[in-house]
């Protein structure tokens, strides 16, 4: 039996890919990304309220092009139309949708969302954090990539994410983070890498290189190999509050995580949710806090959710 035939569907945000591609891998499939996009109004409207056909779809083509899949794995609510869609036009392919759709499951055959957002239902599979697409064994494999960057042995990676609809990101919210890093760990002999993502501004990146240049290595764009090498070489690791997707990622790594928070814009009650579970796990604590190593149970969520639902792919 060959593999599994998949197509992913996603708005094209880093987050929602790193979760598709992420539980494709874990399944084991062979798969093709299609980033959606709908035509107004219906961007605007919430997936309950939209028709499910195709003619709200901007781009209709891979409705019709190439093989039937096996399976669809989506994420996001525009998503949401053209995996019900394909589902009612060929019922035996295997729908997978990733957070909460805003709609019935019942249009799913299985529902991944994060323990945090509090789903519930038979088709129901809870993670802890994101699913995501960053394996254990990248990160090692990875780790070569920056040594020659770095020199020292006591080294802390500072991953930046960027504004967001909770988070705006500002200067003196990062000038503070920072100063804080400068305080803690460069003052006590670790050397800095700082990782951008791809919703870091070019200013705050021109401001960790003013600020680190000196005394580390300062990533000055998007690089998923530096990403991964700066997780398997840290001794501790300091993320922004902004991506619960980041932090799930390193929590692969199995390395101390400092989550850098900021001052939020609106309620994030899910963000809060989140950085309790993840406290209580043992896996994150506050940057501020007594800098000391520890260690936790490696997440590997992907993977442990691929074994449940590749049971019930088989029945």
């Amino acid at each position: 039996m060959g593999k599994l035939k998949a197509l992913l569907l996603t708005q094209g945000m880093h987050g929602m890919i790193s979760q598709v591609e992420g539980m494709a891998k874990a399944l084991n499939a062979d798969y093709s990304h299609k980033i959606v996009r709908l035509s107004f109004p219906w961007n605007l409207i919430p997936p309950k309220f939209t028709p499910i056909s195709d003619i709200i779809l901007k781009d209709k083509t891979y409705l019709t092009e190439g093989e039937t899949p096996g399976l669809i794995i989506s994420c996001g609510r525009k998503s949401v139309i053209p995996s019900i869609l394909l589902k009612k036009k060929n019922p035996k392919i295997f729908t997978i949708h990733i957070q909460d759709p805003k709609v019935s499951f019942k249009n799913f055959d299985a529902i991944i969302a994060p323990e945090h957002d509090n789903l519930n239902g038979d088709n129901v599979y809870s993670s802890k954090g994101a699913i995501h697409y960053i394996t254990e064994s990248e990160i090692k494999n990875a780790k070569p990539y920056l040594t020659n960057k770095i020199k020292s042995q006591k080294l802390v990676s500072l991953i930046l994410g960027g504004p967001n609809k909770y988070y705006s990101f500002d200067k003196d919210q990062l000038i503070e983070i920072f100063n804080v890093v400068r305080s803690n760990f460069i003052s006590k002999g670790y050397t800095v890498i700082v990782i951008p993502s791809v919703r870091t501004p070019k200013m705050i990146i021109n401001l960790a290189i003013k600020e680190f240049g000196a005394d580390g290595y300062v990533v000055n764009s998007v690089d998923k190999q530096a990403y991964l090498s700066a997780f398997a070489l840290a001794t501790n690791i300091v993320i922004t509050c902004d991506s619960i997707s980041m932090i799930s990622e390193a929590a692969t790594s199995g390395k101390p995580i400092f989550v850098a928070h900021m001052k939020a814009k609106k309620n994030n009650y899910r963000f809060k949710k989140f950085f309790r579970l993840f406290k209580e796990m043992g896996i994150t604590r506050d940057l501020g806090e007594q800098v000391e190593s520890w260690t936790y149970n490696k997440l590997n969520e992907a993977t442990r959710i691929a074994a449940l639902i590749n049971n019930k792919l088989k029945n």
